[in-house]
């Protein structure tokens, strides 16, 4: 009988002991409970409670948390109807608010995304709600995150996981997108072109004018020779003058000879000539040649030898064959 309530009184001792010993993991803080109501929360590690006095009232998980928003289907400014859902990411930073300031804590945290989501693009046209996801997930995590402070929670981010619009919407979005590149690639090509056009403008004007540089050097180098060959003409014809004036018969038989053989070679290169007459009187041509040699011959005799130019310092000036 004495071993019987012995061993009564040491299971009731082990059952006390394990009762006020409480052991936290990390991640987790537990809210303590005296009669029932809040005193403490224990935080990670061995912790000792009054037996048969105080219990363990919420664990609450103090690591971040992922929440899904549900997809629901949102009116925009402009009256298109856009099928949107989401993610939230949340972490509890005061665990006896989280535990009793709001009943259900995920949920009431689900339905404030919910109704916050169909407000922000409820006051966005389309377009506007397709470009700017990130203003939205702005605007919603600044208002989630004031809403949820009161619950000692942390409103970490808000993301906009998919957002489709109505089938006929996404096809005018496929034709305009198609129409806009068409009209970037017409756009490029007629650059292109131009700028070839320009490009080939460009070098037909530059060869016209390397053209005209060329006609110009030419008629240039033409006329200075036509002008040296004026000269010399002219100074042949005052030294033949020179002597006509000197009593000399063979200057005049000189100029009478050279138009003499001009006409004739003239006659002998035309295409049409066939046939080529030579004059009967040619003892007088080879007269008037004969007058133009002893012209020549006086006229060297007249004129002064040429002055040797010196090569150098020291050079011997050349002699006369």
């Amino acid at each position: 009988m004495g071993m019987t309530i012995a061993g009564i009184f040491l299971v009731l001792a082990a059952f006390v002991a394990f009762g006020a010993i409480k052991i936290v993991p990390q991640g987790r803080e537990f809210t303590v409970e005296r009669f029932g109501r809040y005193t403490r929360t224990l935080k990670p590690g061995i912790s000792f409670l009054t037996p048969f006095v105080e219990g363990v009232g919420r664990r609450v998980n103090m690591m971040e948390q992922v929440l899904d928003v549900p997809r629901q289907e949102v009116i925009t400014k402009d009256n298109a109807v856009v099928q949107v859902d989401g993610i939230v990411f949340i972490q509890v930073m005061d665990a006896a608010a989280a535990a009793y300031r709001v009943d259900n804590l995920n949920y009431a945290i689900a339905q404030l995304a919910m109704t916050n989501l169909r407000t922000v693009v409820g006051s966005m046209e389309l377009d506007e709600v397709l470009s700017q996801r990130d203003a939205i997930n702005t605007r919603l995590l600044n208002v989630i995150d004031e809403a949820t402070s009161p619950w000692g929670v942390k409103a970490a981010r808000i993301e906009i996981k998919d957002l489709q619009p109505p089938p006929d919407i996404t096809n005018a979005m496929a034709r305009q997108m198609k129409a806009e590149r068409e009209r970037r690639a017409v756009i490029t090509e007629a650059d292109g072109e131009r700028a070839a056009a320009i490009a080939r403008a460009e070098g037909a004007k530059q060869a016209a004018i390397l053209e005209a540089e060329g006609r110009r050097e030419a008629a240039f180098r033409d006329a200075e020779a036509r002008e040296r060959e004026a000269e010399a003409e002219a100074k042949a014809t005052e030294m033949v003058s020179n002597a006509i004036a000197a009593g000399d018969v063979n200057a005049i038989n000189y100029f009478v000879a050279q138009k003499y053989v001009e006409a004739f070679a003239q006659l002998a290169r035309s295409p049409q000539q066939k046939t080529v007459i030579v004059p009967a009187e040619m003892g007088a041509l080879v007269g008037t040649v004969g007058g133009i040699g002893e012209l020549v011959k006086t006229i060297n005799a007249e004129s002064p030898p040429p002055r040797p130019q010196a090569r150098g310092r020291g050079a011997v000036p050349s002699t006369g064959a």
